[in-house]
């Protein structure tokens, strides 16, 4: 095995030690970008250079920026009573919870931002009442259901990027590896969803055949999703700014409907400075990756070996869905070598997507695991753990068929 893989996986492996001794998850991952660092490069000015650099990706600051407005939201969502509204109006629309919990985060996941787990952890809070379902359950669920969109929403930033860089259309590859999403429910509804009992019928189902829709709440839920996803993708706002505006243009439509919100709590409520610390530190360790050139490392032990190319495109896919957390990550690294190995190959394409969402989903440096085992105080490692459960048997579903497909017939 070439040295650098040695490296990342010890520090990859410090990285859990720490995080098992309750130190801090930013603090945790800084460490492992600094284990990187200490055999890559040992350069004191590459470490100054790597914050410099992160603080001048304005994406970073979109980010955090966005998190903390998305939290703001959730404050107003909460304390305007119409979290609790729109719950009861699922329930009464689909008669049980269950339903609820699956089908909330999955289309508040339509709406692409970072972290946004945070937005829809509360509704599956709420959603859970009535039902036997524990922190780490529940971060799952909000967690899964959350990213089965990004096989099939042509609005995803991941899916846009790619299909860019590899010069494919995103209708071709919505039809090739859209059905995932499916399959990703599927797994989702069985695994996750099904097995949770409900042991309070009158808090978890609708017991007396009431029908009716609160509409002031489904309007207050929705009405700023829609309004951030016509600021972000009709007008090209960024996600900070279009956040930004919506919770602040939302605060007198709450009291045109006799919804009262504490304004000063919603600012102050939301500042979470440990979220926000342990943000800026994972964006750091990122960019560590990129200044020890370790990322390219990697990329070139790969091109140098004999494998075939659908196991190289997935195995990268993979390892830099666990190392950046991002979409646009292990898709800004792998896609450009998809381009130049095989031109237009849509199947490599689809296949970096789903071996990379796997990753993405298995590693304390995805941004919305951080945000919703902080929101549950669930246990990362026993998410992390459940989450790689159902990845795997996502990518085994997958590579069967992939297999069938085009080896077989």
């Amino acid at each position: 095995m070439d040295s650098v893989f040695y490296i990342v996986i010890a520090a990859m492996a410090l990285i859990v030690v720490l995080l098992r001794f309750k130190v801090m998850m930013g603090i945790s991952i800084l460490c492992g970008g600094l284990f990187i660092w200490l055999f890559e490069s040992r350069s004191f000015p590459d470490l100054w250079e790597a914050a410099i650099q992160a603080a001048k990706i304005q994406r970073n600051w979109d980010l955090i920026f966005c998190l903390y407005f998305v939290m703001c939201l959730e404050v107003e969502l909460r304390t305007s009573g119409s979290l609790s509204g729109l719950v009861k109006t699922f329930r009464n629309i689909f008669s049980s919870n269950k339903v609820t919990l699956a089908v909330m985060p999955a289309f508040l996941g339509l709406l692409p931002s970072m972290g946004g787990a945070r937005f829809s952890a509360p509704i599956v809070e709420e959603a859970s009442q009535g039902i036997v379902v524990n922190a780490e359950q529940k971060s799952v669920i909000n967690l899964w259901f959350r990213h089965i969109f990004e096989f099939s929403n042509p609005l995803m930033p991941g899916m846009i990027l790619a299909c860019g860089i590899a010069n494919v259309t995103i209708q071709d590859l919505i039809i090739q590896v859209g059905w995932v999403t499916i399959l990703c429910f599927v797994l989702g509804w069985i695994l996750l969803v099904q097995p949770l009992k409900i042991v309070d019928k009158e808090k978890a189902t609708n017991t007396t055949n009431d029908r009716d829709i609160d509409w002031k709440s489904l309007f207050l839920a929705f009405g700023p999703i829609i309004a951030s996803f016509l600021l972000i993708v009709s007008f090209g706002i960024s996600a900070a700014i279009s956040m930004g505006l919506v919770v602040v243009g939302f605060i007198p439509i709450f009291y045109a409907f006799g919804r009262k919100i504490p304004i000063k709590n919603v600012f102050l409520e939301s500042l979470d400075v440990k979220l926000l610390v342990n943000v800026v530190l994972i964006l750091y360790f990122i960019q560590l990756l990129t200044i020890t050139g370790i990322l390219d490392e990697i990329v070139n032990a790969f091109n140098s070996s004999f494998l075939p190319q659908e196991v190289i495109v997935a195995a990268l896919a993979f390892i830099f869905g666990l190392m950046t957390g991002q979409s646009q990550g292990y898709i800004a690294v792998v896609i450009p070598i998809v381009a130049l190995m095989s031109p237009g190959n849509i199947l490599l394409v689809a296949t970096a997507m789903v071996f990379g969402l796997a990753g993405q989903m298995m590693t304390p440096v995805h941004l919305c695991i951080l945000v919703t085992v902080e929101y549950f105080k669930a246990n990362m490692w026993n998410v992390i753990g459940r989450c790689g459960f159902i990845s795997l048997v996502m990518l085994i579903c997958y590579s069967a068929w992939t297999y069938f497909r085009y080896y077989l017939f």
